[in-house]
């Protein structure tokens, strides 16, 4: 069996994909985000991501020279493009609509009022509004946040009419950066959700969800920035609590049109019950995937899960391990160089931690949210209660000493 993996340069996510496929027999062909003209891996198929008519045809020519058995993109980047290509080769998928709707916030708050599911009063908004105007006229605490960016890149709540100025103002510059052409840039307001917020982990098989984890977030998420610590598995939440938030995540996915594969769903709980926040049709991003295991012996990953589902493979079972688990993912506490870091084998000797990894390289610059879209690294511990993991995690991450240098501002020296 084969099996085409749609992934970028600076993903996390590959390398256990390959590790899964290994394990199973199966052959990873592997389509990277780059231009025809820079050099890749040899086997590697080349694709521009921006151009997803194009790559999906790309990918249907070279399915020509040897079969696809099933199309898998590692992250959002890539799921419209996996949408189209399984469609015109006729293999398992999700509707190439339905794949939008799960990168496109407006899209996705639309199509899920429209479905019934519980969702904040929302509007869209551009670039080019009277922002001082709209300022006076949105409700507060609202929350403000581009369309298509991911790991609560750019969202950022606002209390008041300043804070509302600041933060367009804020996400405007960011979007700009990373789309220098004149054309408008779109964002989204809504209505702060008060409440904590889990995580769902799951995969559709015809439309019917199978949960996989539900993630208790014990850091509370309230802004003005929305940085995620840390995930623990399974829920202190009542079995009433985890039913409803399995309908909402269900209901949310039917709304959509999402019906194959995996899901990723974020979703705040109060009074009212269960609202999604997201739903993502891809599996938990970057090394989070590592604190699940599954079956008996714990030997199956999550990756080997979603591998079996999309070529046909049996599963026999879909339970968690008995042990709880968790990950922390490490906050950047400041922007600037990283020059060193300290307390890893303190941290690592912590009882319950299994290991910790720090991703962000040397030398390099730390953007912290809402401009940046990375983080540190990741903590992963497991225990017998969820009360154990948590306190692993939170002990593990206090032996960690992280040296930044600030950056310094270029300025302008005129030359006589």
């Amino acid at each position: 069996m084969r099996v085409l993996l749609l992934t970028t340069a600076h993903t996390y996510r590959a390398e256990a994909f390959r590790s899964a496929a290994q394990k199973l027999g199966i052959e990873i062909v592997t389509a990277i985000d780059l231009p025809d003209a820079l050099a890749a891996p040899r086997g590697t198929l080349t694709l521009d991501f921006r151009d997803t008519h194009a790559a999906a045809l790309k990918i249907v020519a070279t399915a020509q020279e040897f079969l696809l058995d099933a199309i898998l993109s590692v992250d959002d980047s890539a799921s419209l493009i996996a949408a189209e290509a399984s469609k015109a080769l006729g293999l398992p998928h999700n509707s190439p609509h339905a794949a939008e709707a799960a990168r496109d916030k407006f899209v996705m708050r639309t199509l899920l009022k429209i479905g019934g599911v519980r969702v904040p009063y929302f509007q869209l908004y551009n670039t080019t509004v009277d922002v001082a105007a709209l300022a006076q006229q949105v409700h507060y605490p609202c929350v403000v946040k581009p369309l298509a960016l991911n790991g609560s890149r750019g969202v950022i709540r606002a209390d008041d009419p300043a804070q509302f100025s600041e933060a367009v103002q804020r996400i405007a510059r960011l979007l700009t950066s990373l789309d220098p052409s004149p054309d408008p840039k779109p964002f989204l307001v809504e209505d702060f959700i008060p409440g904590f917020e889990v995580a769902l982990e799951g995969l559709l098989d015809h439309g019917e969800l199978k949960v996989l984890a539900l993630f208790d977030k014990p850091d509370p998420l309230d802004g003005p920035f929305f940085e995620e610590t840390i995930y623990v598995t399974p829920s202190r939440l009542p079995q009433n609590a985890q039913d409803a938030i399995a309908q909402c995540t269900a209901d949310s996915a039917r709304a959509l049109g999402l019906a194959e594969g995996p899901v990723h769903a974020e979703l705040r709980i109060n009074a009212e019950g269960p609202w999604l926040v997201e739903m993502a049709g891809r599996s938990i991003g970057g090394l989070c995937s590592q604190t699940l295991r599954f079956a008996q012996s714990s030997a199956v990953s999550l990756e080997e899960l979603i591998l079996r589902q999309a070529v046909g493979m049996d599963i026999a079972s879909f339970a968690r391990e008995e042990q709880a688990g968790g990950v922390m993912m490490i906050p950047i506490p400041e922007a600037g160089l990283l020059r060193g870091v300290s307390g890893i084998e303190e941290a690592k000797a912590v009882t319950g931690i299994e290991d910790v990894q720090i991703t962000a390289k040397l030398n390099y610059p730390l953007v912290p949210l809402p401009e940046g879209d990375s983080y540190l690294g990741f903590i992963f511990a497991r225990g017998r209660t969820f009360q154990q993991v948590e306190a692993a995690l939170r002990t593990a991450h206090n032996q960690l000493r992280f040296d930044v240098t600030p950056l310094i501002p270029l300025t302008m020296i005129n030359v006589q």
